[in-house]
C-alpha cells in the first residue's frame, strides 16, 4: 500500500508552441494539507486540470492510492473521489443552493429527482460546514464566502477524499479567511487530503505541512513548512532573491498636497481627517468594514459624503462624479480591478487610453496610432508583461493586469494623487515587489500616494505615515520610525469607534 494518496511523477503538458508542465511532480499524502505555490504562470492552473481529468499529460503517470489511473475528462475524476473548489466559484446564480450542490449527480428514483432527500442532504452537508445559510436560497444572492462553501458542499456531496482548493482567500476577507481555515482543518481531521493553492503565505503557515514550489512550469522542490525560511521559500518560487521586498526610495517630502476635513457619511464614517504631502506614501489600514473604501469612495465622487472639506493643492474641491476627480487629477486604482479596473475582454492599449479618448481623437474619429503610441509607452513604462498591446486583459496574470491599471492612471498626465485600494490583492510575490518599485518610482516624482491595504507587512514597508481607522473613525496616524504591527492592531481595535447602527437608528 502506498503512503500516498496521490503521486504524479515526471508531468508534461504541452500546447501548441507552449510547455505548459515540464516533468513536475507532486505527492499528497491522507489527511495531508499540502501548499502549492508559485508565480502566476508557473503551471499550477493546468497542473490542476491535469489532476481532475479537463486536461491529459502528454507524458507521466497519476496514482491513486498505489494505482495507476487515466483519467478520460472530469467526470473520472469525480467518480475517483476527486473535486476542486476554484478561485472564481462556477455556480448557476439563478438556481438554488440544493441544485448546485447535486448539479450533474441528483439522486434519482423512477426517473424522478429526489428534491425532499436532496434538501436534508444538502442541509447535513452545510452543517457540518457550520454554513448559516438555506439551502433553497439563491447562488446568486450569496456572498463569495458562502458560495466558497457551497463548492465544498459539492465536493463533500461526492465522496471526495482529495480536495483541490485554488486561491480560495483571494476575496475573502479576514474573517471570512479564518471561517475557511476552521473547514479546511476540520476536514484533513476527518481524514481528507486537500492541496491548497494560494499566494498567501499565512495561509500555508496556518494549513500546510509540506509545500511544493512550482516555477517557469517546472518542480522546483517539496519543503517541511517547518523547515523553510521566507527567503528561502521566496528564492524557490521567483528564481532569484528578493532581500529588498519593500523597495522603499528616500524621498524629500515636499509640501501637503491632499486634505481632508471632517469627512462624515452616516453609517459608514464620520469626522474623517487626513493629509498627503507630495512624495509622500500614506497607508490607511484597519479591519474589514473599519471604513477605509468607503471614505475614499467619497473623496473620489463614487458615494456623497454628509459633511465635511476635501482639497488639491490647497482648493476646496466639490467633486460630484468621479469624472469630476479625475479632472482635479485624484486617480483611484479599485480594489476589485476586474470588474471596476479593467474591461477584460478589451485588449491593453484601448484599456490603457480609455480615459484619454479625447486626446486620441480628433473630429469624431480614434487616432489608433497615437493611441497605440500612448499604450506602449506606459504599459512599457511599468514593465507588463504581454505579447501585444492588442492581448485581451483576461490572458493576463493578476500582477500584470494590475500594471495595466497603472499604465491607464499614468496615461492621465494631469494626475497628483493616486489611490491604490489593495493594490496586490491576489499578485504572487514576485509581482508584489515590481508594483511596490512602481509606487516607489512615483513617490520620487512628486506624486502623493494612499494605499489602503489590509497585509500588515506592505503597510509597514512601504509607507511613510500610516492612519489606522476602526467602526468608521480615524483612531490613529502613525510615522514610519514608530509604527509597529502591534501597536496598528491595536489600533484597529480600538473601542469608542464609531458606531455605525448606532448612528444610523438616529
Amino acid at each position: 500500500m502506498s503512503e500516498y494518496i496521490l503521486e504524479l511523477k515526471g508531468i508534461t503538458k504541452i500546447f501548441p508552441g507552449v510547455k505548459a508542465l515540464n516533468n513536475v511532480h507532486f505527492q499528497l499524502k491522507p489527511g495531508e494539507v499540502h501548499a502549492l505555490m508559485g508565480e502566476n504562470g508557473a503551471g499550477k492552473s493546468t497542473f490542476i486540470k491535469v489532476i481532475t481529468g479537463v486536461h491529459a499529460a502528454e507524458e507521466g503517470q497519476m496514482f491513486l492510492e498505489g494505482k495507476e489511473v487515466h483519467f478520460k475528462g472530469p467526470r473520472d475524476a469525480s467518480a475517483a473521489g476527486i473535486a476542486a473548489v476554484y478561485q472564481h466559484p462556477t455556480s448557476y446564480p439563478e438556481l438554488s443552493v440544493t441544485e448546485n450542490i447535486f448539479m450533474g449527480h441528483e439522486q434519482m428514483k423512477n426517473g424522478m429527482i429526489q428534491w425532499k432527500a436532496m434538501n436534508q442532504e444538502a442541509e447535513k452537508l452545510l452543517a457540518r460546514l457550520n454554513a448559516d445559510f438555506k439551502v433553497t436560497e439563491e447562488m446568486g444572492a450569496l456572498s463569495v464566502a458562502q458560495q466558497q462553501m457551497v463548492e465544498i458542499a459539492k465536493a463533500l456531496s461526492t465522496n471526495a477524499k482529495i480536495i483541490i482548493l485554488d486561491e480560495p482567500t483571494a476575496s475573502l476577507t479576514q474573517n471570512e479567511s479564518e471561517n475557511l481555515y476552521r473547514i479546511v482543518e476540520a476536514l484533513r481531521d476527518e481524514g481528507v487530503s486537500i492541496i491548497f493553492i494560494s499566494h498567501r503565505f499565512e495561509d500555508m503557515y496556518r494549513l500546510a505541512s509540506r509545500v511544493t514550489v512550482f516555477r517557469d512550469s517546472q518542480y522546483i522542490g517539496t519543503y517541511n513548512v517547518d523547515e523553510i525560511s521566507n527567503a528561502d521559500l521566496i528564492k524557490a518560487m521567483v528564481g532569484r532573491e528578493i532581500s529588498d521586498m519593500f523597495p522603499k526610495p528616500d524621498v524629500k517630502i515636499g509640501k501637503e498636497m491632499f486634505r481632508i476635513e471632517g469627512l462624515s457619511r452616516t453609517g459608514f464614517f464620520k469626522n474623517v481627517s487626513l493629509n498627503v504631502h507630495a512624495g509622500e506614501i500614506v497607508g490607511m489600514t484597519g479591519l474589514v468594514g473599519a471604513g477605509r473604501t468607503e471614505t475614499i469612495e467619497s473623496v473620489c465622487g463614487i458615494t456623497k459624503a454628509d459633511s465635511g472639506k476635501v482639497f488639491l493643492d490647497g482648493k476646496e474641491l466639490h467633486v460630484k462624479q468621479p469624472l469630476d476627480a479625475i479632472k482635479e487629477g485624484i486617480i483611484l486604482l479599485p480594489e476589485d480591478r476586474q470588474r471596476q479596473g479593467l474591461i477584460m475582454s478589451w485588449g491593453l492599449g484601448r484599456n490603457v487610453t480609455l480615459p484619454i479618448q479625447s486626446e486620441t481623437a480628433k473630429n469624431g474619429f480614434n487616432n489608433e496610432k497615437k493611441e497605440r503610441e500612448i499604450a506602449k509607452q506606459y504599459l512599457e513604462e511599468v514593465d507588463t508583461k504581454a505579447v501585444t498591446i492588442f492581448d485581451p486583459a483576461t490572458s493576463l496574470s493578476g500582477g500584470n493586469q494590475q500594471k495595466v491599471v497603472v499604465a491607464k492612471a499614468l496615461a492621465q498626465k494631469n494626475m497628483k494623487l493616486i489611490i491604490m485600494d489593495e493594490p496586490t490583492k491576489g499578485v504572487d510575490v514576485g509581482a508584489k515587489a515590481e508594483i511596490y518599485a512602481i509606487m516607489g518610482e512615483l513617490a520620487k516624482q512628486g506624486y502623493g500616494i494612499i494605499m489602503i491595504s489590509s497585509e500588515m507587512p506592505e503597510i509597514l514597508g512601504m509607507c511613510d505615515r500610516i492612519y489606522v481607522m476602526c467602526g468608521g473613525k480615524i483612531t490613529g496616524c502613525l510615522d514610519r520610525g514608530e509604527a509597529s504591527q502591534e501597536g496598528i492592531l491595536q489600533l484597529a481595535m480600538e473601542k469608542g469607534g464609531y458606531d455605525k447602527k448606532e448612528e444610523a437608528a438616529k
